[in-house]
């Protein structure tokens, strides 16, 4: 079962943005897609803007990366919750892929 958050008059406040236990355990994605919104968060964090993200995500459109960031300004605590639990280790990553960061 999906879900997206309807504000006072039923218009969804994030219409591109769902949650689905089926997918993800239910964090929230892009509707239509699995891509959560933690991925566009942390493509932004990595210093890309807004509008070359769907260069990096390209079934992702600018409304879509534009409604995933305000989603997470909206729910940030929530969003840094799925970012930790899914990062991984510095033990578990290459030497060599800090060496070209």
């Amino acid at each position: 079962m999906s879900s997206t958050k309807r504000d006072f008059e039923g218009v969804r406040e994030h219409p591109h943005i769902i949650t689905n236990n089926q997918i993800l355990g239910g964090e929230p994605i892009i509707k239509n897609t699995r891509t959560p919104i933690r991925a566009i968060i942390e493509v932004w964090r990595l210093g890309t803007h807004p509008e070359n993200i769907p260069n990096h995500l390209p079934h992702l459109s600018l409304r879509q990366v534009f409604d995933a960031l305000n989603y997470y300004n909206d729910h940030r605590e929530e969003i840094e919750k799925y970012i930790e639990e899914n990062r991984v280790p510095n033990r578990l990553i290459d030497p060599l892929a800090h060496a070209t960061q």
